[in-house]
């Protein structure tokens, strides 16, 4: 604690105020290295956070401010207990969302068949409409040269907000999913994953979104109703029999290979093991059974086309049928007809989208009569990649995977028990868990036709013709990674031979961005790269994240610990909640409803943020309220008066005296159950629990005890004495429960009368107030003086008196135990009112009552 040596008293200012308070702080912390991780300890006296990174591909929001406010809490709640605290901070800067961003601010899309050029330069500043409709074609090399830049230029604006908000992360512990280390990690991770045969290679259906013209992974898909239309198609059955169809998508007509009925559907019993012919095309395709056929959908018989949606890929690989593949990457209909259908009905359909197809179909089926009807307006479920803006595809690609359990009851069953290990905050979250890993029904894609990701590490040789073999992918030593396929070669060739019969080429893909984010405990921990520092931290303590890629980056790093250590990667998960705008609607960019932090912490200042975050209890949502911002913005200041006015009185040289007079001890005695009660809250991870405790204790000691005790603190003698150790003792206690929540006004309190940091100070225990107390403390002594002192205050109201009038007499009335206690605190509650005698009436009412005669 060398900045606790060196930091010195600055003693109490003028006029305090909280402006100025962030730059001052965040600045004086950087300087003292007050969060910096201490490498020497040993692991039981680590707790290591795997800080989510956030994605680099625009602005902050209050959500981020949020959710890692939480973090936050805890990470200075645990280093004032003692521990070293391994909070680092990452950036998430790979992936489809950076490609995008760029792709707009810039107007440029990437072109891999065009060679680098050193010397272009993109626009000066972000492009217009048009510009991003008419993009500049780019070397892949010259994208992610704009990648990196633009990435580059975010993180900076990024890491000077999460300063001013005062997260009190160790930056030198900063890492990028980009960088060299995360590449290098990622890919070792890989290359073991293929060495234990958890990765592997298929040819396989791929759901594709036709935008970002990649595959995507089952973790990333959702759900968007949409309109569309029940289209009626009429198929013919032996002997001339009419088969009607209901579909959504008839331009997939030319790729269906069968239909399918319930295996208990009366109505087809006599179909199934026959074939039926196509409308337009005339294709013959074969009637079969299954029972993921609903006889309550359309007309009970489905039209099953490879591939239209994921029932027609399990149909398919199911009941072994043929392939008649339509659609094309780029969202187009092949020019060329698959296998078997006519070529002269399907040329009106070659090369047009989705939707123009649609309607040239229409139109050819309600011209060879077999459109039944008109077509009937629904709205259903459609599946979007959770970033895209169009409806998938389903389309047959060559792709990498990892084993997770998806095609494995084994491994299922394994991962569904390491959920059960978790400490999952709240606990009912762990319900999301294990029903997405229940339903997995394939296993995790992690290969992504895109461009700024970390390369999937392998090349492949080309045979005699030119030809790659998949199945033997060359691999680089461990010791070589981090490499590029494309710009590097395999051990044993040279770069002459990359594309040439008999030579190698590389594997153009990059890997899932939830393929390197997964690792983020490996990455920033040292894996492999600084066995010391590795051994401290991992497994980790906590993982905080946003309960809604539970799916995606919680099982993902589960699934690559268990892979790799066969252990979990954290003991606890804690899951935040959604910020919700003030109808009660979730906050997000597409529904133009985010609030950005920055003007907020700027004109409230940086505890008032924090202090409306920390009002959000995990997995529970939050309105964002600019008014309860304003009552944190109240709290942060009463802390510097009342602190002024405490210290004003001579509390700092009381500190550690001993509390005597029975108001002060009772004063005490509460402050202890209040450090019993924050302490257990944040044990279990409610910091709004200890917040709350802390928060309406302190708003007691302001509005009562100070104004009952400040009479007799300001005098001499052993009663004066006794009140400014108590209030020592409870400021100090104070200052240091409300630290992980208002860490810029308690910093500045602590520094007027104390040495060192308050967040380097030892966190506030039961045994540490009550050692302050000579006697025993009754904590309902405070509040009924406060309740006679409060009656007193309302009869000088309600006859428009001031405050400091003088009540010549008042009785207090009340049962007679009472009274005797409350005979303990008279002096105090006559000072405060301005009492001039006092008489006690014991049994005349049957609670207290105090008459004040003017």
């Amino acid at each position: 604690m060398t900045d606790t040596a060196r930091t010195a008293r600055t003693g109490v200012p003028e006029r305090p105020t909280l402006d100025g308070l962030e730059e001052s702080w965040a600045r004086r912390w950087q300087e003292d290295g007050t969060y910096a991780f201490d490498r020497t300890k040993q692991r039981s006296d680590v707790y290591a956070i795997d800080t989510p990174p956030p994605t680099v591909s625009g602005e902050l929001h209050m959500g981020h401010v949020f959710s890692y406010t939480h973090t936050d809490t805890v990470a200075r709640f645990q280093r004032m207990r003692g521990r070293t605290v391994f909070y680092p901070m990452g950036w998430d800067d790979n992936g489809l969302p950076t490609e995008r961003r760029v792709q707009n601010v810039y107007g440029v899309r990437p072109d891999p068949s065009l060679p680098y050029d050193p010397d272009w330069q993109p626009p000066a500043g972000p492009v217009g409409d048009d510009a991003r409709k008419n993009p500049t074609a780019v070397s892949r090399r010259n994208f992610i040269e704009l990648c990196e830049l633009l990435t580059a230029d975010d993180e900076q604006v990024f890491e000077a907000l999460w300063r001013r908000l005062g997260l009190s992360v160790d930056w030198s512990l900063t890492y990028t999913t980009i960088g060299r280390v995360a590449r290098a990690t990622s890919q070792r991770a890989f290359l073991r994953n293929l060495a234990r045969g958890e990765a592997y290679q298929a040819e396989a259906p791929t759901l594709w979104d036709v935008g970002f013209a990649t595959a995507v992974a089952q973790a990333e898909l959702e759900d968007r109703e949409r309109p569309g239309a029940y289209h009626r198609l009429r198929f013919t059955g032996p002997d001339g029999r009419e088969v009607l169809i209901d579909t959504t998508r008839p331009e997939l007509l030319p790729a269906c290979v069968a239909l399918v009925c319930h295996p208990d559907d009366e109505r087809y019993a006599d179909l199934v093991g026959t074939s039926v012919r196509t409308p337009v095309f005339g294709v013959e395709v074969p009637v079969r059974a299954h029972p993921l056929a609903d006889p309550a959908k359309g007309t009970g018989i489905a039209m099953v086309c490879t591939f239209g949606d994921l029932t027609d890929v399990t149909w398919w690989r199911e009941l072994q049928l043929d392939t008649r593949v339509v659609i094309g990457r780029d969202g187009r209909l092949l020019p060329e007809p698959p296998a078997g259908v006519p070529a002269q009905p399907y040329a009106a359909l070659a090369g047009q989208p989705v939707n123009g197809a649609r309607r040239t179909l229409v139109e050819l089926l309600r011209d060879a009569g077999d459109l039944v009807g008109a077509p009937r307006p629904i709205s259903h479920p459609v599946k979007f990649y959770e970033r895209g803006d169009r409806p998938l595809e389903i389309v047959s690609t060559r792709q990498w995977y990892l084993r997770n359990g998806g095609r494995d009851a084994g491994l299922r069953a394994e991962l569904l028990a390491r959920g059960a290990e978790l400490r999952w905050v709240p606990e009912h979250m762990k319900h999301r868990y294990d029903h997405w890993v229940g339903g997995l029904t394939g296993d995790w894609l992690v290969s992504r036709q895109r461009f700024f990701g970390v390369p999937v590490p392998v090349w492949y040789r080309l045979d005699d013709a030119g030809e790659p073999d998949w199945s033997q992918p060359l691999t680089p030593p461990e010791a070589m990674l981090p490499i590029d396929p494309s710009s590097d070669a395999p051990p044993g060739y040279d770069e002459a031979q990359r594309g040439v019969p008999g030579g190698f080429v590389g594997d153009p893909d990059v890997l899932d961005t939830w393929a390197t984010s997964s690792l983020s405990p490996q990455i920033v921990g040292g894996w492999e790269t600084d066995p010391d520092l590795f051994g401290r931290v991992f497994p980790m303590d906590l993982r905080p994240q946003g309960q809604e890629i539970i799916r995606t980056w919680l099982f993902a790093t589960v699934v690559r610990a268990h892979q790799e250590f066969g252990v979990l990667p954290w003991r606890d998960t804690v899951l935040s909640g959604w910020i919700l705008d003030p109808d009660r609607k979730k906050m997000s960019k597409s529904k133009g409803n985010v609030v950005t932090p920055m003007a907020l912490l700027e004109q409230h200042g940086s505890d008032a943020v924090r202090y409306w975050a920390a009002n959000g209890r995990p997995g529970m949502d939050l309105a964002f309220d600019p008014a309860q911002i304003k009552v944190g913005r109240r709290l942060a200041t009463k802390l510097l008066n009342a602190s002024k006015f405490a210290l004003g009185l001579g509390a700092a040289d009381a500190l550690r005296a001993p509390a005597t007079e029975p108001l002060d001890t009772a004063m005490l005695a509460e402050l202890t159950g209040v450090v019993g009660t924050a302490t257990a809250a944040f044990d279990a991870y409610d910091h709004t629990a200890a917040l709350q405790a802390t928060e309406s204790f302190f708003w007691r000691f302001c509005d009562d005890y100070i104004e009952l005790v400040k009479e007799r603190a300001y005098g001499t003698g052993a009663g004066a004495d006794s009140a400014r150790a108590a209030l020592a003792t409870a400021l100090s206690v104070q200052l240091r429960l409300f630290a992980p929540f208002l860490p810029f006004v308690t910093e500045e309190v602590w520094s007027w009368w104390r040495y060192g940091s308050v967040h380097r100070a030892t966190w506030p225990t039961t045994y540490e107030v009550g050692r302050a107390i000579q006697a025993p403390g009754d904590p309902e002594l405070l509040r009924l003086a406060a309740d006679a002192l409060g009656q007193v205050r309302r009869a000088k109201s309600e006859r428009k008196l001031s405050m400091k009038a003088e009540v010549p007499l008042a009785e207090a009335l009340g049962p007679a135990a009472l009274l005797d206690r409350l005979m303990l605190v008279t002096d105090d509650v006559r000072a405060a009112g301005r009492i001039g005698k006092l008489d006690l009436l014991p049994d005349r009412t049957g609670e207290l009552v105090i008459a004040c005669a003017f």
